[in-house]
């Protein structure tokens, strides 16, 4: 059973979460912000404890937000479990949790929209074109509410990462944002809340994709080619019974784009198996 000792306050309104941040700023508090879409694992948890090592207060929004699902996506049967993700954020001492509805976010006569580029193009948007335009608009939205000191994504989403961050500086907000590395299970696999939907079969084929990964960095830190090594990595992957291969790319880490000599590069894929639609990236 989780400790729940920590007080955690819940607002769903705008103006109940801004009057309890201005509180804290009363106070003299720095702020953090992690914005989740809820069905909390171990992964958001660890978010939250960095956070709470890098501010005073610790403000999680959870909203499953639908700008950033295609309607053939997964939006209605998206995993959701409100009081089981209020008493994790408990048990780790969020201070507060903002629990926002659609029509909080998108009121009435909401009709604007951010469209990114950069390393929004390519690779996530070649599969899902409004991803992260939903997104942008989400995170802006949210910031605006909370207006943080600084705001904490994991590594896993590592494409959505550099978009926020594109838009914070774009955007001149002056929200520090801090990446935190990839959370995985034993067996290597990133921890996320889709992985609920894989049956036992699965879940016992789906580390080979990060095991698929560290092999073509391997290859690649030895001076292989990685094309080759990314095509070997994709016939082995079809073999072990992955589906549709969305992507495994090598880009540069900043910003997305070709590899350039000398910095540093990121590699990334999205595959499917089953019905399920696997995300994973690690540093080369």
């Amino acid at each position: 059973m989780p400790d729940t000792a920590f007080p955690l306050t819940r607002v769903t309104t705008v103006a109940s979460l801004q009057s309890a941040v201005a509180g804290f700023r009363e106070d003299g508090a720095r702020i953090a912000f992690v914005p989740t879409m809820g069905a909390l694992h171990e992964g958001h948890l660890a978010l939250v404890r960095h956070a709470k090592t890098r501010a005073d207060k610790v403000v999680v929004s959870i909203f499953v937000n639908p700008l950033q699902f295609a309607p053939t996506e997964d939006l209605d049967r998206y995993p959701r479990n409100e009081a089981g993700d209020i008493a994790l954020l408990q048990s780790v001492g969020c201070d507060l949790v903002y629990l926002p509805t659609v029509d909080v976010l998108y009121p009435q006569g909401f009709v604007s929209r951010i469209e990114m580029k950069g390393p929004a193009l390519g690779l996530e948007t070649d599969f899902r074109p409004q991803f992260f335009s939903g997104v942008a608009t989400v995170v802006m939205k949210l910031f605006n509410q909370v207006r943080p000191d600084l705001a904490v994504f994991g590594e896993k989403d590592f494409q959505q990462l550099a978009v926020v961050r594109a838009m914070v500086r774009d955007f001149d907000l002056g929200i520090d944002i801090v990446g935190y590395p990839t959370m995985r299970e034993a067996d290597g696999l990133a921890l996320s809340s889709r992985n609920a939907y894989l049956s036992p079969e699965q879940r016992a084929a789906a580390p080979k994709l990060h095991a698929a990964l560290e092999a073509i960095r391997s290859v690649v830190l030895a001076g292989g080619d990685a094309e080759v090594a990314i095509a070997t990595a994709k016939a082995d992957l079809t073999a072990a019974g992955f589906g549709q291969i969305d992507y495994i790319a090598l880009r540069d880490a900043e910003t997305l784009g070709e590899v350039r000599a000398g910095k540093p590069r990121r590699l990334l894929a999205a595959l499917w198996l089953g019905k399920t639609r696997l995300i994973d990236n690690i540093a080369v």
